[in-house]
């Protein structure tokens, strides 16, 4: 996209419109203490050249690693013609369709995504996306408080096994609500959910009940005997999923007899690569009882005068329309970029390669994690998983970690509440020769920290 900056001639004319003097007049509400004209540390302007083999050195100092790092974020192969089709400038630099019947393509693109979401889902409606999946998590949190008003306790039940960002962002946002989030232990033996601690806080009344299917270990939850619980309590359900997983797990909205009433998730998997923390998305699906309560954008079909096909937004309770403290949410745009990519993601892959990207994933998790027991890394919990597991090691995770990592391997994620393991994902870009690579790395990593103890020893 070109940039053409402002003429001396330009500047000269908006100051005398506006009727100042000069730019710095501007901002003369800033103390003269706090601003810095000096710019000592701007460097000099150098060529268009010379920055870019500047930039390509800082490049090469970037060591190329094998990833099988997880935890909430997934290295996926993703079609060339995905973001050769969303980096288009009608897509790039189009923002957010406020003046929105303007905005066909944009709308429909949208429309054509909460289409799609719903189908993975189970669930009648979906928004536009939201920031990420942990503030969908918690926007699904407020959503179930402003949708059960008459409960008197505004207790929603939490379990540990849900990932720990989702957890503190979900406290962040609904602390100053006067919302407790009551954590909920996990099984030592399966990190599943502890049924019978659920049985012993069901004395107080809830508001919600969090699954996370798969859970953060990776493990699948009981999610049929926790919805029909939850339900039975009168509470609302919250699904935070993989939407990888949809394409072989039940659907949330077929958990249990009713389903799931509100489902959320991190839509990075689809479409969306791996680049420094984001942007991401964050999915909202939910029952069509519960669409008046549902934070963010929704696109809805229609018709025009002429009886023509049309996209238009609906049902917008939003901050951004004047609501201000009424608004359902104060979350006012989708992030529309990566949705775009998933739409197109998603059309390419279509539900057939959805189910191989799946199916994938999971037998190299499973081909991985059955070689690695041959040198001592054994699964934590004794429970199904999807294409994330839970290992014990023989050696400190750091140790274990630092060690690999001079193999060219980044071998998993360290969870520290438990010492010793090492949370390893694996996914459908992963050879064969990869996963030998590992395993053959993680042997020469054990065998060499055994012979520095033995040696150890006998001084």
């Amino acid at each position: 996209m070109n940039y053409t900056p402002h003429t001396e001639l330009d500047i000269q004319h908006m100051l005398t419109t506006i009727g100042a003097a000069n730019v710095e007049q501007l901002f003369d509400e800033i103390p003269a203490n706090l601003r810095d004209f000096t710019l000592a540390d701007m460097p000099v302007g150098i060529s268009e050249m010379h920055a870019s083999l500047k930039s390509q050195t800082y490049a090469e100092q970037d060591q190329s690693l094998l990833n099988f790092i997880g935890a909430g974020a997934y290295e996926h192969f993703i079609p060339a013609a995905v973001w050769d089709l969303t980096s288009r400038g009608e897509f790039m630099t189009a923002y957010t369709p406020y003046q929105a019947e303007a905005s066909q393509g944009t709308l429909q693109v949208i429309f054509e995504y909460q289409t799609m979401m719903s189908r993975l889902t189970g669930l009648a409606v979906s928004n536009a996306s939201m920031y990420d999946g942990a503030t969908a998590l918690a926007e699904a949190v407020l959503m179930a408080v402003r949708a059960l008003k008459n409960k008197k306790n505004r207790r929603i039940l939490v379990p540990k096994n849900i990932h720990p960002h989702y957890i503190q962002v979900v406290k962040n946002l609904t602390h100053a609500q006067k919302i407790a989030i009551i954590s909920v232990d996990y099984l030592t033996e399966t990190g599943q959910v502890d049924a019978t601690q659920l049985q012993q806080l069901a004395a107080d009344e809830t508001t919600a009940l969090v699954i996370a299917q798969p859970n953060f270990f990776g493990g699948l939850e009981a999610v049929d005997q926790l919805t029909d619980w939850a339900h039975d309590q009168g509470s609302l359900v919250i699904g935070v999923t993989n939407p990888t997983s949809l394409a072989l797990l039940k659907a949330p909205g077929s958990w249990g007899q009713n389903g799931a009433d509100i489902v959320v998730g991190e839509g990075q998997p689809l479409g969306v690569p791996l680049s420094g923390g984001g942007p991401y998305f964050g999915f909202m699906c939910c029952q069509s009882s519960l669409i008046r309560q549902l934070p963010g954008r929704i696109v809805g079909q229609t018709t025009d005068s002429q009886g023509n096909r049309g996209f238009t937004l609906t049902l917008q309770t939003r901050e951004q329309h004047i609501r201000r403290s009424k608004a359902t949410s104060n979350i006012c745009t989708n992030q529309g970029l990566a949705v775009t990519a998933a739409t197109i993601y998603m059309s390419i892959l279509g539900p057939l390669g959805l189910t191989r990207v799946a199916e994938h994933s999971i037998n190299n998790t499973r081909l991985l994690i059955n070689a690695l027991s041959l040198e001592g890394i054994k699964p934590h919990f004794n429970n199904a998983y999807f294409h994330e597991c839970l290992v014990d090691l023989p050696l400190a995770t750091e140790d274990f970690i630092n060690g690999m990592l001079e193999h060219g391997i980044d071998p998993g994620f360290a969870v520290t509440d438990l010492p010793n393991t090492l949370l390893i994902c694996v996914t459908e870009t992963k050879t064969q020769a990869m996963l030998d690579q590992y395993t053959q790395a993680a042997g020469q990593v054990i065998t060499k920290f055994k012979s520095q103890n033995n040696n150890g020893g006998a001084q």
